[in-house]
């Protein structure tokens, strides 16, 4: 009898929705598979397709179709907001300074960490205990002599969930004058994201979070002088993100974001309901078990969990042979032998901070999956426990 796969790591990619593919088709065959810079019909076909997903991104997102930039995920858009807007702004005479919140994905903090070795400067604003940015250190930032180039405060936190208070944060930079990033790669499909309720200037989406594929993903540009460009070429996307288009991929990513809008405001109890159900099993089978996160709201689909005098590496191990799937924090840093950057910024112990698993839910995932990982967890947590003991006495 084949074993039942449970799979509860969707906040690190998610399989692409049938609709999705099948949108994709016409342009991986011969129908319309043309470089859309091209005239011929053949070029006319593909830029068709990525107009229609542009047009379809922007309407899930609160945007207009000309400030959506494709990009190959969402490293690289928010490479480009971050990067890009301290450019543009030193290109201005303005500051070449930015400022990220300490619970970023890599993505976002790595992008500020370049633009201090470009020549400017970063500023790394503290968390809570439960993940939110510290207004008083933005606050800071913000009214320091020489002013900053662009805040970047994620969304949803890939790792806890934690939901930031985007649009107090948007408020606060727009009324100083300064420009708002968010990474809404988890946000987006699982609570409301839209520009018309938040004024964000710059907006990272992914593809492969909602059903789309990898490698393709976006940046809202709300303002084309805000950034210059990091990827020099052709004149594609108004020479913000120049190279030939993926339009099988960015096709994908229109389709997804429509279906992500139209179904998040169903799917987002049913995934609350699982994660509670979770999180109550959880807390029943380890009472001493930690949830990360749980002081402030959090989105429907994530829920980071830390079992003391266990490390995550050999939980996930076992969980694996269970054939449980989900992840001990974001997917890039798996591997790591050190606490999540997030759960330090926390303050979370070392020791439950690398004991800390993340199960993320998506579209597909049922009760039988938290059926599956309550049935199996006992005696993985009293294995692992056992041979730490062993390995510490």
């Amino acid at each position: 009898m084949t074993k039942r796969l449970t799979y509860l790591d969707n906040a690190a990619t998610t399989p692409v929705r049938p609709e999705v593919l099948e949108a994709m088709l016409p342009y991986l065959g011969k129908e319309a598979f043309g470089n859309p810079s091209s005239a011929h019909r053949f070029g006319r076909a593909a830029r068709a397709g990525l107009e229609e997903a542009k047009r379809a991104v922007a309407t899930a997102v609160g945007a207009e179709p000309n400030q959506v930039v494709f990009t190959s995920g969402g490293t690289e858009a928010d490479n480009l907001a971050i990067i890009g807007a301290a450019l543009a702004s030193r290109d201005r005479g303005g500051p070449f300074r930015v400022a990220v919140s300490a619970a970023e994905h890599k993505a976002g903090l790595a992008a500020a960490h370049a633009v201090k070795h470009l020549g400017g400067e970063e500023i790394v604003l503290p968390v809570t205990a439960s993940g939110l940015v510290d207004t008083a250190a933005l606050e800071a930032a913000l009214t320091r002599g020489g002013g900053v180039a662009v805040v970047s405060v994620m969304w949803v936190n890939n790792e806890v969930g934690t939901v930031q208070p985007v649009a107090q944060v948007a408020t606060r930079c727009c009324d100083s004058g300064v420009l708002f990033h968010s990474d809404a790669v988890q946000a987006f499909g699982k609570v409301p994201v839209s520009l018309r309720d938040v004024s964000c200037s710059l907006l990272t989406i992914s593809g492969h979070k909602i059903g789309a594929p990898k490698g393709v993903g976006a940046l809202i540009v709300r303002d084309r002088k805000a950034v210059e460009a990091i990827i020099h070429g052709g004149g594609q996307q108004f020479g913000i993100r120049p190279g030939t288009e993926n339009v099988p991929g960015i096709v994908g990513l229109g389709t997804a974001a429509r279906l992500a809008v139209e179904e998040q405001q169903a799917l987002a109890p049913r995934l609350r309901e699982l994660r509670d159900e979770l999180e109550r099993r959880l807390l029943a089978i380890v009472p001493d078990a930690v949830i990360n996160g749980w002081q402030a709201e959090r989105a429907p689909h994530i829920s980071n969990v830390s079992i003391p005098g266990t490390d995550s590496e050999a939980l996930l191990m076992h969980l694996d042979l269970a054939g449980i799937a989900c992840s001990s924090g974001s997917a890039c840093s798996t591997g790591a032998v050190e606490p999540s950057h997030v759960l330090t910024a926390m303050g979370v112990p070392r020791e439950l901070g690398i004991a800390a698993l993340r199960f993320s839910f998506g579209k597909d995932s049922t009760l039988e999956d938290v059926e599956a990982v309550s049935a199996v967890l006992p005696k993985i947590v009293d294995k692992v426990r056992s041979l730490s003991a062993v390995l510490h006495r």
